[in-house]
């Protein structure tokens, strides 16, 4: 009997093991094609490169260490068109990563949510409810004054009966704007030359 349940647990892993390496490429593909089409949306469609990915660290207030991926984007013509930042937060369920695109001003030209792990329907909702034609619409807006839910003194509407998702989904804007305007910018194109680090929630 032990030699069966070894023999069946082997057997098992062995299938597992393959599942998960046919099926890791796909899913991969999948998750890069995802990406694409998310910096697209954000930085308002059209025919658009990225550039220049750039990678910034930034503590929070309780010290953690956040990490930001900023991908600088150009049109067909080589001009800058700003950039869409990679941000995570800790929201209701779990982390909230959202993917927010700026202009070289920093004016926010849209947004969508990567990943979530809220509870069922709030993650679809808060991907629609901060849309320019959205109850808490936030596009155009710049984060240089945070942005902030109006039952906490802000101007933002909260998705009603979720207000701590609503934070953390304008905690995570506002990190990624803090983030963008940290990197230095080339005078040139307005591209960010390098990856810095710094100190403090930014």
């Amino acid at each position: 009997m032990v030699m069966v349940l070894v023999g069946v647990a082997l057997i098992t892993g062995c299938i597992l093991a393959y599942v998960n390496h046919a099926t890791e490429g796909p899913i991969a593909e999948q998750k890069e094609k995802t990406l694409a089409d998310g910096i697209k949306t954000v930085m308002g469609g059209g025919e658009l490169t990225v550039a220049k990915t750039d990678t910034v660290r930034q503590n929070d207030e309780k010290g953690k260490e956040m990490v930001f991926i900023i991908y600088n984007t150009n049109d067909a013509k080589e001009n800058y068109l700003g950039a869409a930042v990679e941000s995570t937060t800790g929201g209701f369920g779990g982390d909230l990563k959202v993917l927010v695109g700026f202009d070289p001003k920093g004016n926010i030209l849209g947004y969508t949510i990567l990943e979530h792990a809220e509870t069922p329907g709030l993650g679809a909702k808060a991907d629609k409810w901060f849309q320019k034609d959205g109850k808490g619409n936030i596009i155009g807006k710049n984060p240089s004054e945070a942005l902030v839910v109006k039952k906490d003194g802000g101007q933002i509407d909260a998705i009603t009966a979720s207000t701590i998702t609503s934070r953390a989904f304008l905690k995570a804007v506002n990190q990624a704007y803090k983030a963008y305007q940290a990197l230095p910018v080339d005078g040139e194109s307005g591209a960010s030359k390098q990856t810095k680090k710094e100190g403090g929630e930014q």
